[in-house]
Parts: structure tokens; sequence; C-alpha cells
């Protein structure tokens, strides 16, 4: 793995903790979304990762195949280009379900 794909996955990680940092205080997609400020934050954190994506080489993407990189810069797009037609709890739902398991396949990236 490149030093600059290796940068990536650690900037990818630290915007995956401060999703869960500013998420872990709410009980419910309702709660959270009225707290714009970590709504808004956590938005921008998702752009966040969708550029490091973006920014990974075609061999590491090629080698870590089981990370669906298409979707995680099809939602950025989403949020940067349709941000007053984003369902709330559709992304509370992702930060739920499907964060946790990116962090621990990044985790797995970047301790090889």
């Amino acid at each position: 793995m490149s030093e600059k794909d290796l940068l990536n996955c650690f900037a990818i990680l630290e915007a995956l903790e401060r999703i869960e940092q500013y998420t872990h205080p709410h009980q419910s997609a309702e709660q959270w979304m009225k707290d714009q400020v970590a709504y808004d934050a956590c938005l921008m954190n998702f752009v966040v990762i969708g550029e490091m994506t973006a920014k990974m080489s075609n061999d590491f993407l090629g080698q870590n195949k089981n990370i669906e990189w298409h979707k995680i810069k099809a939602f950025r797009n989403i949020i940067a280009h349709d941000y007053l037609g984003i369902d709330f709890k559709e992304v509370w739902q992702i930060i739920q379900t499907k964060l946790p398991e990116l962090k621990i396949k990044i985790k797995q990236i970047t301790s090889k």
C-alpha cells in the first residue's frame, strides 16, 4: 500500500470516529437531526470519507474489493449536491449499521 493510500485510510478513520462522537449522545434519528451542529458535522465528515475514497489508487481499490467504494463515493455526491433532499433517517441508519463495519475493515487495512 502506498503512503498516500495509508494516509487516506487514516483520514477516513478520523472522519468515522468524529461521526461516532457527534452521534453518540443521541438516541434517535429525530434527536440527532434536531442537533443541527452534530447533523451538519456528520454530513461534512461523510463528504471527507468520500473525498478520501476518490483519492485512493486503483491498485488499492482493487486489492480491497470487500469495501463498496463506489457506494461511498456516490453517497458523498448525494450529500454534496442534494443537501436539502437528504433523508436524515436513512443517514442515521447508515451510521448505525454500515459505519461500524467500515471502521473495522479500514482498521484491518491500516494494521497490515
